[in-house]
């Protein structure tokens, strides 16, 4: 077995909702859809995720980071970061890069109510996220389990929009490290929810800017264009 492989975690038995946060959880606003409203005026949530590892069935989400895009800025005065409640017998690789101690999991806030108090945050913002996939279904999964909360919130991959609005960078596979170097970026930490979470939403700024110049100036578009990039780059593959 691995060693740096997950065995358990603080409390087994799903969490019982206590009646202030089942009526905190029927109160959050339905989730958007991705509408021709311009990207000015769209609130976006960009988000990111620390977890036990990359198995989306079964790791699990550690801390969450998230900052919002407002009137094309992001709001540093509004920023979420919380650190769930974890107790982990055996340290996995990812926790040692993101550098979160045990200390810090054991005093952690119980899960039910982070995901909750996340949802809150987000309310019905279109969600952003550098490998937006994974951060999709680690958070679905998580929702699901803790609070029995289905998540409908649309994702942008920056990602995908990256390398798709800049076709010149010549960066087609790269990590979030890859753009933050080619638009030269100052970004000291990483590796670090909220930290991510800031980098992808300076990056997004970016390339939304260079969306408008292309006339896509709203999130419906730039979704139905992304798509048709990724089923064009996945059929020029399958051609080799």
């Amino acid at each position: 077995m691995n060693p740096f492989a997950f065995l358990s975690l603080l409390g087994t038995g799903k969490p019982q909702l206590d009646d202030g946060q089942r009526q905190r959880l029927r109160r959050l606003p339905a989730a958007p859809h991705l509408d021709s409203r311009p990207l000015r005026s769209q609130r976006f949530v960009v988000l990111d995720l620390e977890t036990t590892g990359l198995n989306v069935n079964r790791d699990i989400v550690l801390s969450i980071g998230a900052v919002l895009i407002e009137d094309d800025a992001i709001d540093l005065a509004r920023q979420f970061e919380c650190t769930l409640q974890r107790r982990l017998k055996t340290v996995t690789e990812s926790v040692l890069i993101h550098g979160i101690a045990p200390s810090a999991l054991a005093d952690g806030i119980a899960p039910a109510e982070a995901l909750l108090q996340f949802m809150e945050f987000a309310g019905d913002g279109v969600l952003l996220a550098f490998h937006a996939p994974f951060d999709q279904r680690m958070l679905g999964r998580a929702l699901k389990d803790e609070l029995g909360y289905p998540l409908r919130h649309p994702f942008l991959d920056v990602a995908d929009l990256a390398p798709m609005l800049f076709p010149e960078a010549f960066v087609q596979q790269g990590g979030l490290d890859h753009w933050i170097d080619y638009f030269r970026l100052d970004m000291p930490q990483r590796h670090h929810a909220s930290a991510d979470a800031l980098a992808t939403a300076e990056i997004a700024l970016i390339l939304f800017s260079r969306a408008r110049r292309m006339g896509l100036d709203n999130v419906a578009e730039l979704g139905e264009r992304v798509a048709r990039w990724q089923r064009s780059r996945t059929a020029n593959r399958h051609s080799l």
